[in-house]
């Protein structure tokens, strides 16, 4: 593929690769999946060559703590590579090197490129950590005039432990114009790659997809001081995609994208899962789900009862969760969905002419589809004193604060929880989302586009991500929602409640 810019000399320095000489890292370096003893870290680089890494106590490396001759970068990932650093001390900021040696030439080295992060902490203190999701979608890509996506820029300044990147990496099916017209008016205009110009069917295609996100600075330099935390959603695929919707051979080459350029340690009993725990001290449990990979393809969502048509997170997605969650000893237990409980998300009609859907919700009434699964996880959790949960999630490209209250729902066997949604980063802006009685929501807090107007872009100021505070003395947890400048928008905080 052709690394070229589409608008003239518009291409960011580490897009530009070598043809000869040293090798390059092309796409920066990150970290992901912290631990108390570990961590991931991962590269790109320009060519045949083995990762070297480092790990030191100081800015300056004269404190090496741990050193590694890494795997390999071969055509055949792409020539990204990750590494799982162990052996590492807990609640320590540390500071990472990475280099690459050239297979060819074992005596030519890359101008190496530094990082930090952050281990998560053995024992109590305050944390702090992000969430968004949504990244470069609806033709907005990175904007030369406005300095690329500031927004990454902003949630730096916050000095997060880590970020949790809640889906829609990527917006694979959504092509670049090098300029167009928003609906605002004015001209919006983008750096566009080969790989941007057309929705991504092809293995290449999606790399490309990763590839472009990876030019903007500002999202290299969050990336190499914040330790991430990725699950997916749909747009790294397709627009609400599920099984039949795209090809499988589509599926498959986006799934291997994924997995490729995401910072996240890979399963070792099944290479392709993405739901998972990241246990961040005595504080603080993260619980990622998959709400693409097992779900049944949309459909009318109004079963009376489970079977394959409802599936959603899966038996086995469902079963892990429940174990998980029943023995996690964490003070809090963040839940991670890629897409929000209570909000109705169309999908198109049936061959029946029946309104499909494309999340859990489906309108007003009693529990059906896709919702009995979420109430059985949610009875299970009353039943079995599970409390401090949290919902955290993005997908709909606004920023809200949703109370589950079975005071108000049509289903009524659940303890009341919190659900909080963030979005998008350099993204359009839509909103507000249809809501759906059947578990009680009620939105206490929402900043979206008025009434009558949809994907705003960027510079109308309305990208949001979200921010979580545990405090270590009262052990209690504070949500607060964020603009594009940092701005606080709205902000909750929860007391622990005490589990007999």
């Amino acid at each position: 593929m052709k690394r070229r810019a589409l608008l003239g000399s518009l291409i960011a320095p580490a897009f530009v690769r070598a043809q000869s000489g040293r090798p390059m890292i092309t796409h920066g370096i990150q970290s992901g999946d912290p631990s108390s003893d570990s961590v991931l870290l991962w590269a790109r680089g320009d060519r045949p060559s083995r990762m070297w890494v480092e790990v030191a106590t100081d800015e300056q490396f004269k404190k090496v703590i741990y050193k590694f001759r890494g795997p390999h970068l071969l055509a055949s990932t792409d020539f990204t590579a990750r590494h799982v650093a162990t052996g590492l001390p807990a609640g320590a900021d540390l500071h990472y090197r990475v280099t690459l040696e050239d297979l060819k030439e074992t005596n030519s080295l890359s101008e190496p490129k530094t990082g930090h992060f952050k281990t998560s902490p053995s024992t109590r203190g305050n944390i702090r950590f992000l969430w968004s999701g949504d990244m470069v979608g609806q033709g907005y890509g990175i904007n030369p005039d406005l300095g690329g996506i500031k927004i990454f820029s902003q949630m730096l300044s916050r000095q997060p432990d880590f970020f949790l990147h809640s889906g829609d990496t990527i917006y694979a099916d959504g092509p670049l114009k090098a300029s167009w017209t928003p609906p605002e008016g004015g001209e919006w205009r983008n750096i566009v790659t080969e790989a941007k110009t057309q929705p991504a069917e092809t293995l290449e295609q999606y790399r490309g997809c990763y590839q472009y996100n990876l030019m903007d600075e500002n999202v290299l330099k969050f990336n190499s001081q914040v330790a991430q935390v990725w699950q997916w959603d749909d747009h790294e695929v397709v627009n609400n995609w599920s099984p039949g919707k795209p090809g499988a051979l589509q599926i498959a080459n986006a799934g291997q994208a994924f997995r490729e350029y995401a910072p996240m340690r890979i399963n070792s009993v099944e290479s392709e899962r993405i739901y998972r725990k990241i246990s961040y001290g005595p504080m603080l449990d993260v619980f990622l789900l998959d709400m693409r990979t097992y779900r049944a393809a949309n459909n009318h969502n109004r079963q009376e009862k489970e079977g394959p048509e409802t599936t959603f997170l899966g038996a086995e997605q469902r079963a892990w969760i429940k174990r998980e969650l029943k023995a996690s000893k964490a003070d809090w237990k963040v839940i991670a969905a890629d897409m929000p409980i209570g909000l109705i998300v169309g999908d198109g009609k049936d061959q029946q002419g029946r309104d499909q859907f494309e999340a859990v919700a489906n309108g007003p009434g009693p529990v059906l589809g896709r919702e009995l699964e979420m109430a059985d996880l949610l009875s299970y959790m009353k039943r079995e004193k599970i409390r401090n949960t949290v919902w955290l999630t993005a997908d709909v490209h606004y920023t809200a604060a949703h109370f589950y209250s079975p005071s108000k729902a049509v289903f009524t066997d659940f303890d009341p929880f919190w659900e909080f949604v963030s979005g998008p980063l350099n993204a359009g802006t839509f909103g507000p989302g249809v809501t759906d009685p059947t578990f009680g929501i009620e939105v206490v807090y929402a900043n979206h586009p008025d009434k009558g107007k949809a994907n705003l872009s960027p510079r109308q100021g309305k990208q949001f991500f979200g921010e979580v505070e545990i405090d270590a003395r009262t052990r209690s947890l504070t949500v607060t929602l964020r603009d594009l400048n940092g701005t606080g928008l709205y902000t909750k905080r929860l007391d622990r409640v005490s589990v007999a």
